[in-house]
């Protein structure tokens, strides 16, 4: 009798190595770089478009209309009480976010043609910085906030053009919004498109060969070896043989 072989120690036994077993991949690798060169690429793209922002101001600030002021000795009015030189201001604005959203993105989508989220984010962070820039600009251009200050300089009874403000906040989503609608409308008229999938090798033969573009070649019946008639023409012809006859 031989006894059990057991490890030393109680140690479990090695399991045995393969040399032919090839190392598991290392799946993050090839991911890292090209998400690293996307976030550079998203926080450039970021970047440029809110310094545009300085534009937004400069349009701003020469096309709203500014809302007319008089004073006298003790306080300030509005000169026109039913005019709407405020509402005008924030459509003025609201207008020119959103034309500016879509004129960044397809310019960012005619030097870059892929999408990503990378670039989607930074369409919006861009457009969002660059609407707050261009509503500072256009106030920093405008008359001056100080309504007393710039009502003594003009001294009474003389019209002067009120600070140029923002009323509805909300104008500041134009750009992102304007930039999130043509990047869509781009993407699915001129983006790259998916490659077909491929049919599976088990389905392959139910459903016909591929042809080179994707389509399915239909194979023509084949036509069965042994016709149909064989059989009843052999059987006729041991039916009609006589039975050797008995000596």
């Amino acid at each position: 009798m031989t006894a059990p072989l057991t490890p030393r120690d109680n140690q479990p036994p090695e399991e045995p190595r393969h040399p032919e077993a090839a190392p598991a991949a290392d799946h993050g690798g090839p991911v890292g770089p090209e998400l690293a060169r996307e976030l550079r690429e998203g926080a450039l793209i970021a970047l440029l478009v809110a310094v545009t922002g300085v534009l937004l101001g400069l349009l701003w600030n020469w096309l709203a209309p500014h809302v007319p002021l008089v004073a006298d000795t003790r306080n300030v009015y509005l000169k026109n009480t039913e005019g709407e030189e405020s509402i005008g201001a924030d459509g003025t604005f609201l207008l020119l976010a959103f034309a500016f959203g879509v004129l960044t993105t397809a310019v960012v989508f005619l030097f870059r043609r892929r999408g990503g989220i990378p670039l989607v984010v930074a369409l919006v962070v861009g457009g969002l910085l660059g609407a707050t820039l261009g509503w500072m600009t256009g106030m920093w251009l405008g008359p001056t906030p100080d309504v007393v200050a710039h009502a003594k300089q003009a001294g009474p009874g003389v019209v002067f053009d009120g600070p140029l403000r923002l009323q509805a906040k909300g104008a500041l989503l134009a750009w992102p919004m304007g930039a999130m609608v043509t990047q869509l409308v781009l993407s699915a008229l001129f983006g790259p498109r998916d490659p077909m999938p491929e049919v599976p090798y088990w389905l392959q033969g139910q459903h016909g060969e591929q042809g080179p573009e994707g389509q399915q070649v239909e194979q023509a019946p084949q036509e069965q070896e042994t016709p149909q008639q064989e059989v009843p023409d052999r059987l006729r012809e041991h039916h009609d043989r006589k039975p050797p006859a008995e000596g």
